[in-house]
């Protein structure tokens, strides 16, 4: 299943309606987005269970070119929904979605996501394919030579610090949890996509490897130029990674912008979002001795 909806199969659309435009109550005027937008969400709604349930309602984001974007928010805000929908993995009920300047509504969606690099939690890898072979999915399907796959793969895993003799043929289960999320960043950059989208990429894993592994996509992501929309519950890897942090919160964007600029919220779901990463700072340093080791 993992492998349809990621690299190739159109999910099911009972919400689109047969002229290309999105069919439902819920479509309303497009906003104007500016010139340097890669990815800009306009007036965007997304219902599930017969319209029962609101998961995106009427969300306007934009994503700069070259920006690294956090949403954060709760289970349930709609922050993973709106990532899907920019690749449509999921179908919009309303509103336009724009990448690189197109409307995804009219772009075939198996190109769609072929050119879209997609990081899954705990990495989403292929369990029967060696590491090679599971970097080199999207550039097989674009009908990539071997050689140049082989080659690819050999530049990422040194992109993602794997050594490529001891890695290249192992199999996911033998692998760490952190070695499979590497594999996982190099597979979405293997046929080298402008647009990264991450939904959690780093949550299972042990506090150092996620450390150091959101230190090392940051730096990728400016070595490469990339524009990621980083999906997190995290606020303090929000603020430590990111250019700028949207808010979800039952499917509405609360605001977005700098950690500086979200301080000047007056909403309280907001406001106890920021200070989440200040007590824990504050009882880290209570229950930590002067001196020690750290």
């Amino acid at each position: 299943m993992l492998q349809s909806v990621a690299y190739g199969a159109s999910p099911r659309n009972d919400n689109c309606a047969g002229n290309g435009h999105y069919a439902g109550e819920m479509t309303q005027p497009e906003a104007r987005m500016p010139a340097n937008s890669l990815i800009a969400y306009a007036n965007v709604a997304k219902r599930f269970d017969g319209g029962r349930v609101v998961a995106v309602d009427n969300v306007s984001l934009e994503v700069a070119e070259g920006e690294l974007l956090a949403i954060v928010g709760s289970s349930g805000s709609g922050k993973t929904t709106l990532l899907r929908l920019a690749n449509r993995l999921i179908e919009a009920d309303g509103g336009t979605i724009r990448v690189e300047g197109e409307d995804v509504r009219a772009t075939d969606p198996i190109r769609l996501r072929r050119r879209i690099g997609y990081v899954f939690q705990s990495g989403g890898l292929f369990p029967h394919m060696t590491v090679a072979d599971n970097i080199g999915i999207t550039p097989r399907l674009l009908g990539w030579t071997a050689q140049d796959i082989s080659a690819r793969a050999d530049e990422l895993l040194d992109l993602v610090r794997l050594e490529r003799v001891s890695h290249r043929d192992r199999l996911p289960h033998e692998l760490s949890g952190g070695q499979r999320q590497r594999v996982g960043v190099a597979r979405a950059l293997a046929a080298r996509p402008r647009i990264m989208l991450m939904d959690e990429p780093f949550g299972a894993l042990d506090p150092l490897t996620r450390d150091a592994l959101g230190d090392d996509y940051r730096e990728l992501h400016k070595k490469l130029a990339l524009t990621t929309i980083m999906i997190t519950h995290d606020m303090a890897e929000a603020i430590l990674l990111a250019d700028r942090i949207a808010v979800m919160h039952s499917g509405k964007l609360l605001a977005q912008g700098t950690p500086a600029e979200l301080a000047a919220s007056g909403d309280p779901y907001v406001g106890d979002l920021l200070r989440t990463p200040r007590r824990q700072a504050e009882r880290l340093n209570k229950a930590l001795p002067r001196g020690g080791a750290a």
